[in-house]
């Protein structure tokens, strides 16, 4: 500090380099030719009793009773607390003069430094320069020290005021001159303080001088700070003078320098208690988050597991919609929040660590492993759903398609069987000639011929309904009824036509033979029809394929077919051209004959009818054959598209699933590699509008039934998992790096230490895994110059650190587990005994704390919450309401004593 003199009626007096920081100068005009006549001078004379009673003296006459440097250099050694040298006893004038420059040479000794200001000056009693003097003095040993949140010492005491009167209304301290007038901030000062020692709730802010005077009286006899201002010449002044203010102000700081104390005390507590209320909130947010999604797990298991088959496709094809909207609607949100959950469970843990608070425990069944195993489960219960339901309705479009083939076959044959029981049961042999009956006995021949040929069709409608059985067919009741009823009816006219063949046989010897013409037509027409009949029901069978190459066997087939019909029709000929010749004979040899052919039913007419059915069936099936080729042409094309896209994306999340091995040999700050993993999650994100067209894709395939695809060894089911697992991978990555920056500011490891940290950890991590084995860590321990070589006490030393980064005994030092390990290592943190210590300050120094102590020291949120939680005292100085404020904080860091 200088303090420079001028002659002139106005000097400056220019504060600088005293209890200020940074670069803060102010100057100040004094007018001290006034000063005799102003508030200062009492003020002063008044603050220097304030000192000199406590060596039992004081003075009247400030610009008097300083001038031997007695008092002054008494002054000095009270306010500082230091030993001055021996004053000078000699009543000359030389003699005061060198007590005066043994206190100017003390004051100058404190970093004081003084201009103009001389002993002669103040032993010839120069006012303006003893009260100058006195303000220097003031400056430094009452103000000075005064600094509040790296403010200059005015800046402090103003700030300080500020705090200690903001809850009380009209009070609003902006200066130390006319904020002061109406008296209020005086007397608010105290009641923060000793709320005892005034009812200010009763004061009124237009009676300041009642105000001012209760102030100054109260503080006088209670606080033992002298009055050092006069209440009219404050009111009546329009600017009161700072300086008087000031010093008054300070004594105020001093008398209540215990409460500075407690409120530092307060902030520590303020400060554990938010860090400790943020995890409780973090830690109800993860239960409940777990809760839900391990009820929407517990839903949705038993709905995956579900395998009951159902009767119809429509219904199994509605199961498959609902599974498609669970994997496209429902899963994904819940892979977010799964992945969410896990970044805020280790954000917690590490902000636990960060504040040396035990780890987080969440309840019972709800923790992290508990959700990976309900989530292992439902991926377990999903796994083959889909394929079940695919093959389901494959199993019930065969069964379809079979019943459908068995109802076809069956009403064939049971067409062709109406009536013929009653046929072999006709005794028309009994009364026939000898034509009629070696007619009938041809006519039974071609019968039999007929039934030989219908055999193979029964044996087709049995396969048919045995197979119907073995895939568990819904109505198989029915069909094995009328199948059972089938072949009993088969069995019987087995039976009738050997009875029927025996009469016959019987009395043929007495019959002659019947025209051989007629036999022969008879004999030809009927297997010829008989294949007629098995062509026309091919050519009208139902047929399903899956692929190209089914379809085109179909049209193989059915072009060998087509190749045949020029061989039938001129059998078709033949036959047609026996039954003319004996038409041609009987007419040649005036034969009449009896009606048609007595031996089969098929004459020419339904040959050609038939015939014409035949031709008319061939363009029909050449038809629905290649419109199914076309169908199974554009599933080839879907299947190739879907294979072209998903050859691309496939490969590209295994690309970028190498990103674990990229955040580890990233370099930069931590900061940057934050940004250079979310601009590569940006670019993954940017990539699902590809994943999006391969799900469209996949849709129109599956709406389409294509069940294989031989074009790609990817499926959509592995591109889903490997997408849910690139986004989990990235985003994880991503929480490592910022829960490494938390570790970073919340400790104070610099940038470079981070950077040393990360170099020797990837040094040793020679698969970059992510991980470090015990050799590994143990090498990247004695790199940093840890003793933890082999012999018995680097051994324990070591053991002693792996039970630290390495508390599971999983075998691996993952690289959060190592820097959190290198953080405790190097900084300080809050630990309970400090908190106990800060709570002891509030409580001035009992083992016990009050709710009413906690309300008025404690903002109100943290003081309720340390009220709730802290347990009731139960030492021997116990009082009523008394509360434990020792358990309390250990309980904060998971300590079970002191």
């Amino acid at each position: 500090m200088s303090l420079a003199v001028c002659p002139l009626p106005h000097w400056p007096l220019q504060m600088e380099g005293v209890g200020y920081r940074g670069s803060y100068k102010k100057q100040d005009t004094w007018d001290f030719s006034q000063a005799l006549l102003w508030e200062g001078t009492w003020t002063f004379t008044a603050w220097c009793n304030s000192h000199l009673r406590k060596a039992g003296t004081q003075i009247e006459n400030i610009d008097e009773d300083f001038r031997d440097g007695l008092k002054l250099m008494l002054l000095l050694e009270v306010i500082s607390g230091e030993r001055l040298p021996k004053p000078e006893r000699g009543k000359m004038r030389v003699h005061k003069i060198n007590n005066v420059n043994k206190a100017l040479d003390f004051i100058a000794s404190k970093g004081v430094k003084l201009v103009s200001i001389g002993a002669e000056e103040i032993v010839d009693g120069n006012a303006k320069m003893t009260l100058g003097m006195i303000w220097t003095i003031i400056l430094r040993f009452a103000i000075q020290d005064i600094s509040v949140e790296e403010t200059s010492a005015k800046e402090g005491l103003l700030l300080w005021c500020q705090r200690k009167t903001a809850p009380y209304k009209n009070v609003n301290v902006q200066n130390f001159h006319i904020s002061w007038k109406d008296g209020l901030a005086f007397n608010a000062l105290i009641h923060r303080h000793r709320p005892e020692l005034i009812e200010y709730d009763k004061l009124r802010k237009d009676d300041p001088v009642t105000n001012l005077n209760n102030a100054f009286e109260v503080a006088e006899k209670y606080l033992d700070i002298p009055k050092m201002l006069d209440a009219e010449d404050i009111v009546n002044t329009a600017r009161p003078d700072e300086k008087a203010i000031m010093t008054y102000v300070s004594s105020f700081y001093h008398a209540f320098s215990g409460a500075q104390k407690a409120e530092t005390a307060a902030n520590r507590i303020c400060k554990v208690l938010a860090v400790n209320q943020e995890n409780e909130h973090l830690m109800e947010d993860y239960e409940k988050l777990a809760s839900d999604l391990l009820e929407w797990i517990r839903r949705t298991i038993p709905w995956l597991e579900d395998r009951v088959p159902q009767k119809t496709i429509q219904e199994m094809q509605q199961k498959l919609e609902d599974f498609r909207d669970y994997r496209r609607v429902h899963k994904p949100p819940k892979v977010q929040e799964k992945c969410q959950l896990e970044i805020n469970f280790n954000t917690l843990q590490t902000k636990l660590r960060l504040s040396n608070r035990p780890a987080f425990m969440p309840s019972e069944g709800k923790m992290v492993s508990d959700i990976n195993n309900g989530w292992q489960h439902l991926e377990q219960a999903e796994k083959g759903y889909e394929e079940w339901l695919l093959n389901e309705i494959r199993r019930l479009e065969r069964l379809d398609h079979l019943a459908e083939k068995f109802r076809q076959k069956a009403s064939i044959h049971e067409a062709w069987t109406d009536g013929k029981e009653a046929m072999l049961k006709h005794r028309d042999y009994e009364t026939a000639t000898l034509s009629d009956i070696k007619a009938l006995i041809r006519k039974h021949e071609a019968f039999e011929s007929d039934l030989a040929a219908h055999q193979d069709r029964v044996e087709q409608i049995a396969a048919i309904a045995q197979e119907l059985n073995e895939l568990d067919y819904y109505d198989s009741h029915n069909v094995n009824t009328r199948c059972q009823k089938i072949c009993d009816q088969w069995d019987a006219l087995g039976s009738l036509t050997h009875g029927r063949r025996e009469a016959l046989e019987k009395t043929e010897k007495q019959l002659e033979a019947i025209d051989q013409l007629h036999l022969e037509y008879a004999k030809r027409a009927a297997p010829f029809n008989n294949w007629m009949e098995s062509a026309m029901e091919d050519l009208q069978d139902m047929f399903i394929v899956h692929t190209i190459e089914e379809i085109e066997g179909l049209i193989s087939a059915h072009d060998q077919f087509k190749s045949t019909l020029p061989d039938a029709d001129r059998e078709r000929e033949a036959i047609l051209a026996i039954h003319k010749e004996a038409q041609r004979i009987a007419e040649s040899n005036h034969i009449k004959l009896s009606g048609s052919n007595p031996y089969t039913t098929v004459t020419p007419q339904i040959i050609n009818s038939k015939w014409e059915k035949v031709q008319q069936l061939v363009p029909k099936r050449d038809h629905a054959l290649l419109e199914e080729q076309s169908k199974q042409q554009s599933n080839e094309h879907l299947r190739r598209q879907f294979a072209s896209q998903a050859n691309v994306v496939g490969p590209w999340i295994q690309t970028k699933m190498e990103i674990g091995r990229i955040s580890i040999e990233m370099n930069g700050t931590l900061e940057d590699q934050l940004s250079h993993l979310k601009q590569y999650e940006r670019s993954i994100v940017d990539y699902k509008p590809n994943l999006d067209l391969l799900e469209q894709q996949h849709q129109l395939i599956q709406e389409a039934l294509i069940f294989d695809n031989k074009h790609t060894n990817y499926t959509m089911e592995h591109i889903r998992v490997g997408w849910e697992q690139l986004l989990t991978t990235i985003a994880r990555t991503i929480n490592e790096v910022e829960n490494q920056i938390l570790t970073r500011d919340a400790k104070g490891i610099s940038q470079e230490q981070m950077q040393e940290f990360r170099a020797s950890f990837n040094h040793f991590d020679k698969d970059h895994g992510g991980a470090l084995g015990p050799e590994e860590f143990k090498a990247c321990l004695i790199s940093l110059g840890y003793d933890v070589e082999n012999d018995r006490q680097g051994d324990a030393e070591f053991n002693r650190i792996m039970s630290l980064v390495d508390p599971n005994h999983s075998g691996l030092v993952t690289f959060q587990a190592f820097i959190d390990f290198m953080s405790r290592e190097t900084t300080d943190t809050d630990t309970a005994d400090q908190v106990i210590a800060s709570f002891k300050v509030l409580a001035g120094d009992k083992n016990f704390i009050t709710a009413e102590e906690l309300r008025r020291e404690l903002p109100p949120d943290q003081a309720e919450y340390c009220i709730a939680r802290m347990a009731p005292y139960q030492g021997p100085d116990a009082v009523p309401g008394a509360l434990d404020y020792k358990s309390f904080s250990t309980a904060l860091y998971g300590e079970s004593d002191l």
